[in-house]
C-alpha cells in the first residue's frame, strides 16, 4: 500500500518525507541544503514532480526521484501543470530592456518526459498567464486581450477556435468528460455584467446566461464533473457603505442553462465556498462574524446549517465523507478552532484547537491532514504537524530557528486509496512538545519586570500594583468583557451544533417560506433594475426580457407567501 508523501521547503532548502509513521526522509529523493530554492509542484497525477532552483527548473520521476532535465530559466517564478500533468508551464515576469524594448516571450510550455521546449507566449499581464485544458487534454486554451484563443492535439501554432468581442475578464474550462463547457465572464461599464456559459466549440449559442449588477470581478468553482458552477461576485467597494469587503454575490450556473442565485440568512461577506467531491453539494462560509456555515443542494436549498462561529474556510477531504472548518478566533496568534464532521453522518467528529497555523492540506489518504505554520506570515515557531481526521496529533516536525515556507501533499492517481470509514473515537495520539501560545498573555513593557502572573490569554487579575493607571484598568474591564463574551458565545455554539448537527434538507416549512420570500424578493428587486434599463433606452437581452415577464407571477406567489 502506498504511504503518502510530503514534500517541504525552507531556508535551508528542501526534502521529501514520509507522511506517515515512521515519518522518516525519503533517501532516493535529491534533497539540498540550498536556500535558493523558489517553488516546488508535483504533478496531477504524483509521477512528476518540479522546482525552481536559482537560474534552473528541474524535472525528477517520482518513480525512483531521478532527473529528468535541468532547464535554464534565470527569472523563472512560478510553476503549473497542465491537467494530466503531459506538460509544464514555466513563468517568468515579462520585462522591457533598452536592448529590447519589445520584450521576450515569457510563458513556456515543456513537455514533462523530456523537459522539451514545445511553445512560448508572452503574457504582459500576470492576470489568467495559466493555460487551461480540458481533462484529457485534447483542448487547450489560453487568454489574450480579452479573448480566448483554443488549441487541439497539442498543436499551438493553429488556432482552431476563438471566443472574440467579448472583452472578457475571465474564463474557465469545465473538468470532468465531454461535452467541454467555456464558463466567461463579461465586465460591463454600464448595466449588468454577465456570467455566459458555452459548449465547445459552438460559441454562437449561448447554454446559460446569469446578469450581476454589482461585479468588477469573478472566482469560477466548478464541480468535478463539469457539470455546474459557482460564481463568486465582487466590487471593489460597496458603494452603500454596508460592507468592508465590498459588494458581493454567489451564483450558480449548470450546464443544463439553469441560473439561481445563492440566498444566505446573513448579513456580511461571503468567505468560501467549496464543491463536495460529490459533485451534489457546496458548503458557503458568510456572514458577519459570528459567521455562519451552511451546505446547499444544487437546487440552492439548504440541507445542513452547521451553526455559528468565526468560520472563514472549507476543506473537504479528498473522498467527501467528513468535512473541515477553520475558526479564527484570534488574528494575533493565528490560533485556529476547527470542527471536524461527517458528512454522510450529518455529525460533528471533534473540536480541536492549533495554535499558530497558516497552512492547511488533506492527505490524499482522505485520513489525515497536516497543519503548518510558514513564514513569511510568521517567522517564529515554524513547523509542520500531521494530524489524523479524529483529531489526534500522529506528528510534529519543528523548524526551530528556520524559516518554513513551503509544505505540500504528493499527489497520486485516482484509485490509489480506498474511500476511509468514519470513526468517532479518536485513535492514539501524541502530545504536542509546542507550548500552546494562545495560553500565553502579553505583558506590557511596564509590566515585564514585576510580579506578573496571569492566568490565561484574557484573564491578568493576579495583577495588583498601586500604581494601575486608568488606561490600564479601563483595558482589563474590557478584556473582562471579552472574556465573558466569548465564554457565552462557546455555550451558544455548542448549543447550535447540538440543534443543528442532525438537520438535512426536511428544514421547517416556515424556514423554507422565509428563503423562498427572500429569494422572489431578490427576483423582482433584479426586475425592477431591468424595468429602469429598458425606461433609460437601453435594449435588454433575450433573458432579461423572459425576466420581465415574471413579474405578476412572482408577485402573485409572494402575496400568497405574506398571508
Amino acid at each position: 500500500m502506498a504511504i503518502p508523501n510530503i514534500a517541504v521547503r525552507g531556508s535551508t532548502g528542501f526534502t521529501l518525507y514520509q507522511g506517515q509513521s515512521p515519518y522518516d526522509s525519503v533517501s532516493t529523493f535529491p534533497s539540498d541544503v540550498s536556500a535558493t530554492y523558489k517553488f516546488m509542484l508535483f504533478s496531477p497525477n504524483g509521477k512528476h514532480f518540479a522546482w525552481i532552483n536559482n537560474s534552473k527548473v528541474v524535472i525528477v520521476k517520482t518513480s525512483d526521484w531521478k532527473t529528468i532535465a535541468e532547464i535554464d530559466y534565470p527569472k523563472a517564478a512560478q510553476l503549473a501543470y497542465s491537467s494530466k500533468g503531459t506538460y509544464l508551464i514555466v513563468y517568468e515576469p515579462f520585462m522591457t530592456t533598452p536592448s529590447n524594448p519589445k520584450g521576450s516571450p515569457n510563458v513556456h510550455i515543456i513537455k514533462t518526459a523530456d523537459g522539451q521546449l514545445v511553445k512560448s507566449l508572452e503574457y504582459r499581464d500576470y492576470k489568467l498567464w495559466t493555460p487551461q485544458w480540458s481533462s484529457d487534454e485534447k483542448i487547450c486554451a489560453r487568454f489574450l486581450n480579452g479573448d480566448v484563443l483554443f488549441y487541439e492535439n497539442s498543436n499551438f501554432d493553429n488556432i482552431v477556435h476563438r471566443i472574440k468581442g467579448l472583452k472578457l475578464n475571465n474564463y474557465s474550462i469545465s473538468p470532468g468528460n465531454q461535452p467541454l463547457n467555456i464558463l466567461c465572464f463579461i465586465p460591463a461599464k454600464t448595466g449588468p455584467s454577465n456570467g455566459r456559459l458555452f459548449q465547445y466549440p459552438d460559441f454562437s449559442t449561448i447554454v446559460a446566461n446569469k446578469s450581476f449588477f454589482q461585479a468588477d470581478r469573478v472566482e469560477i468553482f466548478w464541480n468535478q464533473k463539469g457539470t455546474a458552477s459557482l460564481m463568486l461576485t465582487s466590487t471593489d467597494v460597496d458603494k452603500t457603505g454596508a460592507s468592508y469587503y465590498g459588494k458581493q454575490g454567489l451564483h450558480l450556473i449548470t450546464s443544463k442553462g439553469d441560473t439561481s442565485q445563492v440566498i444566505v440568512n446573513k448579513e456580511g461577506p461571503l468567505y468560501n465556498a467549496a464543491w463536495s467531491p460529490s459533485s451534489n453539494e457546496f458548503c458557503v462560509i458568510y456572514g458577519f462574524m459570528p459567521a455562519k456555515a451552511t451546505l446547499y443542494n444544487l437546487k440552492c436549498d439548504p440541507v445542513i446549517e452547521f451553526g455559528t462561529g468565526t468560520f472563514n474556510a472549507v476543506y473537504y477531504n479528498p473522498f467527501g465523507n467528513n468535512i473541515l472548518y477553520i475558526s479564527k478566533y484570534d488574528l494575533l496568534n493565528l490560533n485556529l478552532r476547527k470542527k471536524l464532521w461527517d458528512i454522510n453522518g450529518k455529525k460533528k467528529i471533534k473540536k480541536i484547537e492549533i495554535p499558530d497555523t497558516t497552512f492547511l492540506q488533506w492527505s490524499p489518504d482522505g485520513q489525515h491532514f497536516v497543519t503548518a505554520t510558514t513564514s513569511p506570515r510568521l517567522k517564529v515557531s515554524n513547523g509542520y504537524k500531521i494530524w489524523h481526521y479524529s483529531g489526534a496529533l500522529l506528528h510534529e516536525k519543528p523548524w526551530g530557528k528556520d524559516e518554513l515556507y513551503q509544505v505540500v501533499w504528493q499527489n497520486y492517481p485516482q484509485g490509489t486509496f480506498k474511500t476511509p470509514n468514519i470513526v468517532y473515537k479518536a485513535v492514539e495520539g501524541i502530545a504536542s512538545s509546542q507550548p500552546i501560545a494562545s495560553k500565553q498573555v502579553y505583558r506590557p513593557p511596564h509590566a515585564r519586570n514585576s510580579d506578573f502572573k496571569p492566568t490565561s490569554l484574557h484573564e491578568d487579575s493576579s495583577l495588583e500594583t498601586k500604581n494601575q493607571s486608568k488606561a490600564y484598568l479601563k483595558m482589563k474591564k474590557k478584556r473582562e468583557a471579552k472574556r465573558q463574551a466569548k465564554q457565552l458565545q462557546d455555550v451558544e455554539d455548542s448549543n447550535n451544533d447540538k440543534q443543528n448537527a442532525v438537520k438535512t434538507i426536511d428544514e421547517p416549512k416556515d424556514n423554507e417560506k422565509q428563503l423562498r420570500i427572500k429569494k422572489i424578493q431578490s427576483d423582482l428587486k433584479s426586475i425592477n433594475r431591468f424595468k429602469t434599463l429598458q425606461s433609460s433606452g437601453k435594449e435588454l437581452d433575450v433573458n432579461q426580457l423572459a425576466r420581465l415577464k415574471l413579474e405578476n407571477g412572482l408577485l402573485a406567489e409572494l402575496k400568497q407567501l405574506q398571508l
